[in-house]
């Protein structure tokens, strides 16, 4: 097989690409890296230069790929490595720039390495960790971070010198309920009653919540979603604006058919907002807005209009994305995270690895202790009543 790097998906014909991408992540096709990088999102000056490596076979077919970035910082990628940063820096060690296996700005897992179906998917893995292992002495990158990727990834990883750091997301499963009163019949009764509540108060302000799915967006909305994307931006200190309009233009074109908008009104007019993306049974919330501050609006807005839209749909699960305890309050349960990551210089892999254990350790028991405290309730008692 023969490895190329290429500074843009420009160059690989899309149904190629996408062949390799299948039924896995929407964040991994065609369409959304390309658009990210026509719209100048993913650039060397926005410190995510592409370099993706991809391999043909001796007939020039494309067989394997990962999406690569070289980083010029750590923001965007939701593994947070900001300490391993200032440890390099005070030993004096060069920490950036970086390589990145990952789906841009995305927390959500799914596989990193793209192989086509009638290869030997554990041999592309290997060749292209290898590879990206040899650029770290070639090209001087400090390290290699594979985000968010599969199990079956880390493992053939392992060998080969990566680490592996776990974490966890907070993701809602439907255990085949079909309305939203299956949804709340599944809460305990502290947590079910305290949605509802939630629902009235949004009611009694005359908000109501719809669903705009693929081809029934209309288009003149793309502009709003935007606005309302950047009051998050605007409100937050620690906000940062990795899209802009050009891509949300681009997506209206090429990328309408993955998206999934709830959207808030009241007297017809658009307050509120949250920008989904759907593929394969599973639904990805990826950002919310609003243009007025109003109480519970945002549960209501990101999770239970999400969940309702799930329910009626037959879809199997809700990625919300990172962060959020609060999630977990209304039913969304700890879910297993992994990502792997080679680091050239000995020192600092060194230490690294040993801190990696003991935070692999502290993971597996907050994980646990999060299952304890779970929102949905685990029997009903005889009288059919959800405790």
């Amino acid at each position: 097989m023969k490895l190329t790097i290429l500074n843009g998906l420009g160059a690989v014909d899309p149904m190629e690409w996408d062949a390799l991408v299948g039924d896995e992540s929407p964040f991994l096709e065609w369409a959304w890296l390309a658009s990210l990088e026509e719209a100048r999102c993913v650039t060397r000056r926005t410190g995510w230069l592409p370099q993706h490596l991809v391999l043909h076979d001796d007939g020039g077919r494309l067989v394997g790929a990962c999406p690569l970035y070289v980083k010029g910082h750590s923001q965007g990628e939701f593994v947070f490595d900001h300490g391993w940063a200032q440890a390099a820096q005070r030993a004096g060690i060069a920490y950036y720039p970086k390589l990145l296996v990952a789906t841009p700005f995305t927390p959500a897992t799914g596989v990193r390495f793209l192989a086509d179906p009638s290869v030997d998917r554990g041999a592309v893995v290997r060749e292209l960790g290898s590879a990206l292992r040899e650029l770290c002495g070639v090209e001087s990158y400090s390290s290699v971070h594979v985000n968010f990727c599969r199990s079956e990834e880390a493992d053939a990883l392992e060998p080969l010198g990566y680490v592996r750091r776990d974490g966890y997301q907070f993701q809602w499963t439907n255990p085949g309920g079909r309305t939203f009163e299956d949804y709340l019949s599944s809460l305990r009764s502290k947590r079910r009653n305290q949605a509802r509540r939630e629902q009235r108060e949004l009611d009694a302000q005359g908000i109501t919540i719809t669903a705009l799915r693929g081809d029934a967006i209309p288009d003149e909305i793309f502009p709003t979603m935007f606005a309302l994307y950047r009051t998050t931006i605007d409100k937050f200190s620690w906000g940062h604006q990795y899209l802009n309009a050009e891509l949300f233009d681009l997506l209206r074109q090429r990328w309408k058919h993955r998206l999934v908008f709830m959207v808030a009104r009241r007297q017809g007019e658009i307050i509120a907002g949250t920008i989904n993306v759907e593929k394969a049974g599973v639904l990805y919330g990826r950002y919310w807005g609003t243009f007025e501050d109003v109480r519970h609006l945002h549960f209501n807005v990101c999770y239970y209009a999400a969940i309702a839209y799930c329910l009626e749909h037959g879809l199997t699960r809700f990625e919300p994305g990172a962060g959020g305890e609060f999630k977990h309050l209304r039913g969304f349960d700890a879910c297993p995270t992994q990502s792997m990551h080679f680091l050239g210089d000995p020192r600092l892999a060194d230490a690294v690895r040993r801190y990696l254990v003991d935070e692999r350790n502290a993971v597996e028991r907050e994980i646990g202790w999060l299952d304890t405290q779970t929102a949905l309730r685990r029997d009903t008692p005889a009288d059919g009543e959800p405790t």
